[in-house]
């Protein structure tokens, strides 16, 4: 099913990336690392504002959240920089969410660099996903902790990526620092699709939803190996809305590593169709203004 929408649409997580000009060590260097899609040589490509455009050119994207694309960590600055001149360049990514290691010595002088570039709206640095709690850089450990309470004074939001067996941890995260702006991304990665863990996935992501500064990115619903359709990705879109409520979800598309599993045209026709019974202004929120808002753009 195709469908169309005159509503204009924000894309909350977005990736570019220049092969020939910067590094990024899981794009750049021979050998692969585990990647839950399996297989993504195809990736192995730059992609810029120009691919972006190709990709969506049949829907009225507005603007973009441009996510740090995991580029050298010796230099986390240098991706920040490249993308200003992008942005400069070519009216894209309209923000971004910049890299900083939280538990490393340097964090603090690399938050104050990144904050002082008007592009950078958040924070992501994926915490360690133990199978307990407590482990050294994951939400719960001290120094990781350290470097997050620094968000607060710069301003900064932060983007979590962490599975949704790790949802109480978020959730202790937001308690313990009400001021910063916590985005899970992509849906908390419900990657099993068993009943029960779906049960355990819809669970987890009401108990940290009761946190008011906790947004969600609804993107990132591939399974490895299989094509992304409606009829296994409609019904989470539409669980994980009514678990957060249409204020505090946004479309993301994870471009281009969701291209993996589908067309960007497949993605967006099988989220309109999710959200079609929603009212226009219940789908202004979720496509457009809540990113706006949560981003400041």
């Amino acid at each position: 099913m195709t469908l169309t929408t005159a509503l204009p649409i924000i894309d909350a997580h977005q990736h570019f990336w220049d092969l020939e000009r910067n590094r990024y060590p899981w794009l750049s260097d021979k050998a692969p690392i585990p990647f839950r899609y399996g297989d993504y040589s195809a990736l192995r490509r730059t992609y810029l504002p120009a691919d972006f455009r190709t990709d969506t050119v049949r829907h009225g994207v507005a603007g973009s959240v441009h996510i740090e694309a995991e580029f050298d960590p010796a230099n986390p600055i240098g991706e920040t920089d490249w993308l200003v001149g992008l942005a400069a360049a070519e009216g894209l990514p309209s923000v971004c969410v910049a890299q900083a290691w939280l538990d490393r010595e340097d964090v603090a002088e690399v938050l104050a660099a990144q904050a002082a570039r008007p592009l950078v709206r958040g924070i992501r640095h994926k915490p360690r996903a133990p199978a307990g709690r407590g482990a050294p850089g994951s939400m719960d450990c001290a120094v990781w902790r350290a470097g997050y309470a620094l968000l607060e004074r710069h301003g900064r939001s932060f983007d979590l990526q962490a599975p949704w067996w790790q949802m109480d941890a978020a959730a202790d995260l937001a308690r313990d620092f009400p001021a910063t702006q916590i985005v899970i991304n992509h849906t908390a990665l419900p990657v099993d699709r068993s009943t029960e863990a779906l049960v355990a996935w819809r669970a987890a992501l009401a108990g940290v939803a009761v946190a008011s500064n906790v947004a969600l990115k609804i993107s990132g619903l591939g399974q490895p190996g299989v094509a992304w359709t409606y009829a296994a990705s409609g019904p989470l879109i539409r669980d994980a809305i009514g678990i957060f409520g249409v204020e505090r979800c946004m479309f993301a598309s994870n471009f281009p590593v969701d291209s993996l599993v589908a067309s960007y045209d497949t993605i967006v026709d099988g989220f309109l169709r999710a959200i079609e019974d929603r009212s226009d202004n219940e789908q202004r929120l979720v496509l457009h203004d809540n990113a706006r808002r949560i981003y400041r753009m």
